[in-house]
């Protein structure tokens, strides 16, 4: 076994719990075996299509990304109510038919309300992104790129600043000095499409985002990770790095 050091702090941890919608930053994750808890457990379903990726996201409507989703007991997700502010500071629940509504009349097609316990993912369940990869990403570009367009669960800063996520693939992180310290493994780095375009505060779009990530980064930004020590993960707390 190898021995575990220490890489880094953690800066922010964050949920989505609607999918394409905006960030819900936390002060105190609560790490699951299904990732975070209360993380895209909600999507907004295209009625009528067929294809293996029917959720409506901000692909279709780049605004979605403007609409806010807020547990009103964040501490217990899966009991709580859940409010939605739209970008004209609209409230509703999410349930509220006429969200489903206004957003359908967004998309121009029906939408539903869907809602999965284990978390509607596109590919895995917790994604970690570091700030040195964004230091790299700004470099590429020419320009910063906000960090939030990659909609990551744990933002990371490495104690090292030649250090990014990518180096960590195929460890474990572990968060905090309790014995029983929240744990993932680092499983992949992940694909981007074109949600990474927008803007996370205005949805303006802007392609030159993607073909700088396509052209340098091989259209990878940031890695997927699965739950080995579930517990609770809060910004300050340092990062411990093993390999295998």
């Amino acid at each position: 076994m190898h021995a575990a050091h220490s890489v880094g702090r953690v800066v922010a941890v964050q949920r989505y719990p609607v999918k394409s919608m905006a960030v819900d930053p936390l002060q105190s994750a609560d790490l699951r075996w299904h990732g975070l808890h209360g993380d895209r457990r909600f999507a907004f379903l295209k009625t009528n299509d067929r294809s293996r990726f029917p959720w409506l996201t901000g692909r279709d409507v780049p605004d979605l990304l403007r609409y806010r989703a807020r547990y009103d007991a964040p501490e217990n997700p899966r009991a709580s109510a859940l409010a939605i502010r739209s970008p004209d500071g609209v409230d509703y629940d999410v349930a509220d038919p006429r969200l489903a509504a206004e957003l359908a009349a967004l998309a121009g097609e029906p939408v539903q309300l869907v809602q999965v316990g284990r978390g509607i993912y596109d590919t895995a369940e917790i994604s970690v992104i570091t700030t040195t990869t964004a230091a790299r990403l700004g470099a590429a570009h020419g320009t910063p790129i906000d960090i939030r367009r990659f909609r990551a669960n744990i933002v990371v800063e490495p104690a090292d600043p030649q250090i990014w996520d990518r180096d960590w693939l195929g460890g474990m992180l572990s968060f905090g000095d309790a014995a029983l310290a929240p744990r993932i493994h680092a499983d992949f780095p992940i694909d981007r499409c074109a949600m990474i375009t927008l803007d996370p505060d205005r949805a303006d779009k802007d392609v030159s985002v993607m073909r700088t990530v396509a052209r340098n980064f091989q259209n990878q930004v940031g890695i997927y990770a699965a739950t080995q020590q579930p517990g609770l993960i809060e910004p300050g707390m340092p990062v411990y790095w093993r390999a295998g």
